[in-house]
């Protein structure tokens, strides 16, 4: 454990909320939230710490957070304005290290072991940045401060909002290990499950598994969880994050079947991954497609080609083949999504090899022009 760095977690309260609080203050303390409509299929992309009260939180339904809350302010993203006023909080950020690695629009990792302000005290700083944003765009913020990323992730959430936790290097293994292993970032739901199956219920159960039967429940991530509950986590501040994939989803207005109406709904998000690739001369090898079935089961299917692809018709050519390793057609759909990652320069031009024997040239034109015509 490198106890000599002093990294900063910031993280935005409730940021997409109450940025629609701060534009508009007769929304103040009132439950708002940013999603769908509370009639539509849609999901909450964020809540004001109001509606939370209610148990809403963030991936809910839309509809049953009306349930749960039917006096709740519904707003529809955004995002530019969101993201202005990112901008400006990675301006402040700036102004004290140069080693910021935003993770969102509203979170960002700092490393401040040297600063711009010559300020040793790293609890000093992440009060001065605190409430710099607070000045400057008139938003809370709550930071967690440690000596890895790790652990200043998991810090910033324990006293939320505007709060600020600070775990010293000695103070790290009493924390972890007190700690719900469910509140351990990096362990999501299903991990949760199965490590309560196996006994492990907080950092101290975790602590107390070898690393050999942590690898053997869990494979190599098995390891990350061994060293993580004993403060281990060597991860540089990254600045300069490059992208590792793009993607476009889609909710259905009703749950499908059709495996031909799915097929279509895929082309529309082939041409916003393929806009997306092409205004950054990008290429990629794997393609991810994610199915969620009507009772929110969600799986995802990969396949990563030898060469370089570049084309929508690239995409389009694999989504029948992933769509096959799943059960649409056989259970209803709520929500399509695709994604292209190991994404690389496009060469210019771009060879491909088309398949054989070739087909008329007619014929490929129509097979591609089918699809993309159904862009809805």
């Amino acid at each position: 454990m490198n106890s000599n760095r002093k990294i900063v977690h910031v993280d935005m309260d409730a940021f997409y909320a109450s940025v629609e609080q701060l534009d508009n203050p007769e929304l103040q303390n009132k439950p708002v939230i940013v999603g769908g409509r509370p009639d539509s299929r849609g999901v909450v992309a964020a809540c004001s710490y109001e509606a939370r009260k209610f148990g809403i939180h963030s991936a809910m339904p839309c509809f049953q957070a009306y349930q749960r809350c039917p006096q709740a302010i519904f707003i529809r993203p955004r995002i530019e304005r969101y993201r202005e006023i990112s901008f400006k909080i990675q301006q402040i950020f700036k102004q004290y290290t140069d080693l910021v690695e935003p993770l969102s629009l509203d979170e960002a990792f700092l490393d401040i072991t040297i600063n711009h302000k010559n300020q040793k005290s790293a609890t000093i700083l992440a009060q001065q940045i605190c409430a710099q944003i607070l000045a400057e765009t008139g938003l809370t913020a709550s930071a967690g401060v440690s000596c890895n990323k790790f652990v200043a992730k998991i810090a910033s959430d324990i006293n939320k909002p505007a709060g600020i936790t600070v775990i010293k290097p000695e103070e790290i293994p009493e924390f972890l290990g007190s700690l719900p292993i469910g509140r351990f970032y990096g362990v999501g739901k299903v991990t949760e499950k199965k490590m309560r199956s196996i006994g492990i219920r907080t950092g101290a159960d975790l602590r107390a598994h070898t690393r050999e039967q942590l690898v053997d429940s869990f494979g190599k991530q098995g390891l990350f969880y061994y060293d993580i509950v004993r403060g281990r986590d060597p991860r540089p501040v990254k600045p300069s994050k490059t992208r590792k994939s793009i993607g476009a989803e889609t909710t259905l207005k009703s749950d499908t079947n059709d495996i031909d109406e799915i097929l279509a709904i895929a082309a529309t998000l082939t041409a916003r991954i393929a806009d997306s690739l092409a205004s950054r001369k990008g290429a990629f090898k794997t393609l991810t497609l994610k199915i969620r079935y009507a009772d929110f089961t969600t799986v995802t299917r990969s396949v990563t080609a030898k060469a370089i692809l570049v084309h929508p018709e690239d995409i389009l050519g694999l989504v029948p083949r992933l769509l096959d390793a799943t059960e649409a057609g056989y259970r209803k759909v709520r929500l399509v999504g695709l994604s292209v990652s190991q994404l690389v320069p496009a060469r210019s031009p771009t060879p491909r090899q088309l398949p054989l024997p070739f087909p008329p040239p007619q014929a490929r034109s129509a097979t591609t022009d089918q699809l993309l015509n159904r862009i809805v």
